[in-house]
């Protein structure tokens, strides 16, 4: 697309269908990268399957967009929470829940521990906005990034739509055998309470957001015993919740 000042590349969105042993579950608007990454998140943070749970994923290219196939192991507990109704849009995380009760689910309470520090945040956010490769040169996506205790980023996932990069970074995680309680997670987006449930459930201590959260965020972080940091930014942020991890004597 041409503009102003030169082309400009535009971020894709197509429909993803989420299938469990081709069943049709959910139909996700998304940007088709790091698929695979998508559907072992989603599974995980809907609570459907946990990453031992999958046995294959396979993904099918068609006109209407692209067909996931999500195989759970024998054993696994097949079962599927929260069916939806319609189809998801890329920005909202309960779009399609039937029942008002689904909408609320019991969340894991997250064990102590897990301290950071102010630099290791800083150093967080730096990382964010240099890794963001597809959000450099489309300006239209959401990134979601795990970083180590001393802010050091090490996985990162993009998409247009804030909880589809947050899925993908939770079926990366998982994939790639690495353990979010030692580390934390930084999103590029506003903190809605759904983040603030994936997040947990993923099962890192501290959510850090460069926008602010809802009220509904802040109450679901507390019940969790999640650390939430919102209005993250180079010369400072807020803390809204578990201020007890975050290093106050660090200057």
């Amino acid at each position: 697309m041409a503009g102003a000042h030169g082309p400009r590349e535009l971020a894709e969105e197509r429909a993803i269908g989420l299938c469990f042993e081709d069943v049709p579950f959910a139909v996700l608007m998304a940007t088709p990268e790091d698929i695979v990454d998508l559907a072992y998140g989603f599974a995980f943070t809907e609570g459907i399957a946990g990453a031992d749970d999958i046995e294959s994923v396979t993904t099918e290219d068609t006109p209407e967009g692209v067909r996931v196939n999500i195989i759970r192991a024998d054993g696994a507990q097949r079962r599927l929470p929260r069916a939806r109704a319609i189809e998801s849009r890329s920005g909202c995380g309960v779009c399609g829940t039937s029942r008002l009760r689904d909408a609320m689910r019991d969340l894991p309470r997250l064990p102590d521990g897990g301290a950071v520090t102010r630099s290791a945040i800083l150093r967080a956010l730096a990382g964010l906005e240099t890794g963001q490769v597809l959000g450099q040169r489309t300006r239209a996506t959401h990134a979601a990034a795990f970083a180590d205790q001393a802010g050091n980023i090490m996985l990162i996932r993009e998409d247009v739509g804030r909880h589809n990069a947050l899925d993908k970074l939770a079926g990366a995680l998982a994939r790639a055998g690495l353990d979010a309680g030692a580390g934390f997670i930084v999103i590029t987006s506003r903190c809605s309470f759904e983040m603030v449930e994936k997040t947990a459930r993923i099962g890192a201590p501290v959510l850090v957001a460069i926008s602010a959260p809802t009220s509904l965020a802040i109450e679901r972080a507390e019940l969790a015993g999640l650390t939430l940091v919102a209005l993250a930014r180079p010369d400072g942020y807020q803390i809204f919740a578990g201020s007890e991890r975050i290093n106050a004597d660090e200057p």
